[in-house]
């Protein structure tokens, strides 16, 4: 099983039919759909085939019924997400004709709210979790603690820092006493984290997984390095989403026996199929469908 502790929100996608203009009205469309790099994640994982527990907090208000409703109708064991008085994170994005993201708005009172508390009544199914995923979304005190709680029994640990902001305050936790499994960062989240993978596997990182854009990705261990190929899309339509079924694929892949390497290829694939969607969260994503690009 894995259990993913993140961000559970409402995405709100506005998708302009020609070049987007600045300070004016655009024609184009509308999607609503579940979100937030944690459960996005966890819904990856699920339609993959593998067993996801999701912890999170969403508001009692309709969003936060939408959310849970399509993460539980996923295939997501959303009994660890919480409900709490502020409204439902929302995540609202413009994104250019070609589908690359022109600007973005995100309101993550929920998750801001999760504390260490929450990581600790979650703590009996992170011991029997055979990986953690962590939300570089959460507060610092929350990652403190679910770091120390993973170390205590053993839990193996995939890091995503989401954000170069979130990355530079997420740098001082990284240490020995609380090591990484994996972290995931794109080149300039790395500079933010440590500058270097080999700072990072002095500080108890196993593997770095940076993610280069089209150069592919480059998967370092303290011993060596290997580069991953870039799997280009059949057609972008919509760039979000990409990097949470890359993290979510790789997972899954690890799970099922796939070395390292194979994984990070796999969560490749998987990235380029979901740009390809419409979908922050491809609905028909298969394992047999992940493996026809590669």
């Amino acid at each position: 099983m894995i259990v993913v502790v993140g961000g559970a929100n409402l995405d709100v996608k506005a998708h302009s039919a020609r070049d987007a203009v600045a300070r004016t009205s655009n024609p184009g469309s509308v999607l609503r759909s579940a979100g937030g790099v944690g459960r996005n994640v966890a819904e990856n994982v699920a339609r993959l085939g593998t067993e996801v527990c999701l912890v999170a907090a969403v508001g009692t208000d309709p969003a936060g019924d939408e959310v849970l409703a399509a993460t539980r109708a996923a295939g997501v064991d959303v009994s660890r997400v919480a409900r709490v008085p502020q409204p439902t994170g929302t995540y609202v994005a413009v994104l250019d004709a070609d589908g690359e993201l022109v600007v973005a708005v995100s309101d993550m009172a929920a998750t801001e709210s999760i504390g260490p508390g929450d990581v600790d009544a979650a703590a009996d199914a992170i011991a029997a979790a055979s990986l953690v995923v962590l939300d570089g979304n959460l507060g610092t005190a929350a990652l403190g603690r679910a770091l120390e709680v993973c170390a205590a029994t053993g839990a193996r640990v995939v890091l995503d820092p989401v954000s170069v902001p979130k990355a530079a305050a997420l740098a001082g936790l990284l240490s020995p006493r609380t090591p990484l499994w994996a972290v995931t960062p794109n080149r300039d989240e790395l500079d933010a984290l440590g500058g270097s993978a080999g700072a990072l596997h002095d500080r108890g990182v196993e593997l770095v997984w940076t993610r280069l854009g089209v150069a592919g990705s480059r998967l370092s261990s303290r011993d060596s390095s290997t580069d991953i190929a870039f799997i280009g899309a059949p057609e972008v339509l919509d760039v979000t989403g990409a990097g949470d079924a890359m993290l979510g694929a790789f997972c899954h892949a690890v799970l099922a026996g796939a070395d390292p390497a194979e994984a990070a290829a796999y969560g490749q694939s998987a990235a380029a199929l979901t740009v390809a969607s419409a979908h922050t969260v491809r609905p028909d994503l298969t394992d047999e469908l992940v493996r026809s690009l590669l």
